[in-house]
């Protein structure tokens, strides 16, 4: 059975993150840290940070050792999710290579994590009403990296999802 880590002074100063700080998982968007909690894995105690992904409805445990491997970090500052706003009004960069080429490279830029990287994603493959409509596996890439841009957006700017959603649409439409 889990436990919950009884946080010193000094462990405080050694953890990245503390329950209820918003981080964000490359491969998984932006959660919340719920607790930090110590289990015994294979006769080894363990410090884990228990992270809760809402929209999900998971919850992943992250050792404490491992949190710089694993990718997980702290929200982006305003300054990097300006930058990445940015990035969405600059124009799309559409490589001549095969679709199952893009479709990896755009999957890796998703899944890094970086805000400014999966606004290229969004930016190259938005589609506007004077457009050709996108593929099946087009809609689903840009779907995926237009949320995953969304919900760190509106955990920095303390904002409803929904909300973030439109704003990033409008900077899309106007460019």
């Amino acid at each position: 059975m889990p436990k919950t880590v009884k946080i010193t002074k000094e462990t405080k100063s050694n953890m990245p993150f503390s329950a209820g700080d918003f981080v964000v998982y490359p491969a998984h968007g932006v959660g919340k840290v719920t607790n930090v909690e110590s289990q015994t894995i294979a006769g080894q105690k363990v410090e884990l940070f228990v992270i809760s992904f809402e929209r999900d409805r998971m919850i992943l445990r992250v050792p404490v050792g491992k949190v710089e491997n694993s990718g997980l970090r702290k929200l982006s500052t305003r300054k990097v999710m300006d930058t990445a706003l940015t990035t969405l009004k600059g124009r799309a960069r559409v490589k001549r290579a095969m679709w199952s080429r893009r479709a990896q490279e755009y999957e890796a830029k998703i899944n890094s994590g970086d805000p400014v990287s999966i606004a290229e994603v969004v930016r190259d493959l938005h589609r506007g009403d004077s457009q050709p409509e996108q593929s099946y596996s087009e809609r689903q890439i840009y779907e995926q990296a237009l949320e995953r841009l969304a919900h760190e957006v509106a955990a920095v700017e303390k904002i409803k999802p929904e909300a973030a959603t439109a704003k990033l649409e409008r900077l899309l439409n106007a460019a």
